[in-house]
């Protein structure tokens, strides 16, 4: 096994095709094709499915993978040791979070102090967050009520009441609601893995309810124009409220939980150049 047999090898899987992985590590396709074949050959072993117009990871494949991440990061962290004058300062930070509201000033001031390196924030829930953690598909995750994980490193951004929302005038009066009459009204829920969703259906046991959705949408976005369209009552943190006229709270008595987001991080990557400025940036 050579370096440059794993490289090639990293590289297509990391950008989908021989031709995309050649042009982005200045080779020819067929020297990549090569070097990807003669690794297959050393080891017995089949990393990729061909066909004529892309190629899939296998099972093996996708192990080595995420060996390769990591191998390449480690490659990466050296380089900026040797190099400290650099480090932080260039490359890419991916965040996904299950909020963007927790995260949005922290990001701007990584910005100021680091501007050649880039951002890119998506949205997920909280067992997408962790998982895109664990592929090293993300350098930080922001997540809510966080337990049980060891292998994170966890820094507290905040805590906020989870709310009942609804369309102006859904609630005739809008008048306050106990929590034994949600089972009353069409509900929309998030998908499965969403905290909120979790922390929801938790309050309606300790009640002694079971509350049923009406309604189940993938994502907080959809789950608010969903709401937003006056089809039932929907539930977010109240820092995730935001500004939207079409929207209006609704009191309910007796939901008395809350959401805590928590940025973490793998405490394996902890030496992470990018990772360790941005926590600073959080700090600050």
């Amino acid at each position: 096994m050579r370096y440059t047999q794993i490289r090639a090898f990293h590289h297509v899987a990391l950008t989908g095709g021989f031709s995309r992985a050649a042009e982005a590590i200045g080779l020819t396709q067929p020297a990549i094709s090569d070097q990807v074949r003669r690794l297959e050959e050393a080891h017995d072993v089949l990393l990729f499915y061909r066909d004529a117009r892309s190629v899939r990871l296998t099972v093996a494949g996708e192990g080595l993978f995420q060996l390769t991440k990591q191998f390449f990061e480690v490659e990466d962290a050296i380089a900026g040791h040797l190099d400290q004058s650099r480090a932080a300062k260039h490359g890419t930070l991916r965040v996904v979070a299950d909020s963007a509201a927790h995260i949005t000033s922290a990001i701007g001031r990584f910005r100021v102090s680091h501007p050649r390196v880039f951002v890119s924030l998506r949205i997920g829930n909280t067992e997408e967050v962790l998982a895109a953690l664990r592929r090293f598909d993300a350098e930080v995750g922001v997540v809510g009520n966080l337990s049980g994980a060891e292998d994170l490193d966890q820094v507290r951004l905040g805590a906020s009441p989870v709310i009942a929302i609804a369309a102006r005038g859904f609630v005739p009066g809008g008048k306050p609601l106990a929590l034994t009459e949600l089972a009353d009204w069409p509900l929309i829920f998030r998908e499965t893995g969403s905290k909120t969703r979790r922390c929801i259906e938790a309050a309606a046991r300790a009640a002694g309810l079971s509350l049923t959705p009406n309604i189940e949408v993938e994502g907080r976005e959809a789950m608010r124009e969903v709401v937003a369209s006056g089809a039932g009552l929907g539930f977010v943190s109240e820092a995730e409220f935001g500004h939207d006229d079409r929207l209006v709270r609704v009191s309910v008595a007796g939901l008395d939980t809350e959401m805590t987001e928590t940025l973490v991080t793998l405490k394996a990557r902890a030496d992470v150049p990018v990772i360790r400025a941005f926590l600073s940036a959080v700090r600050a």
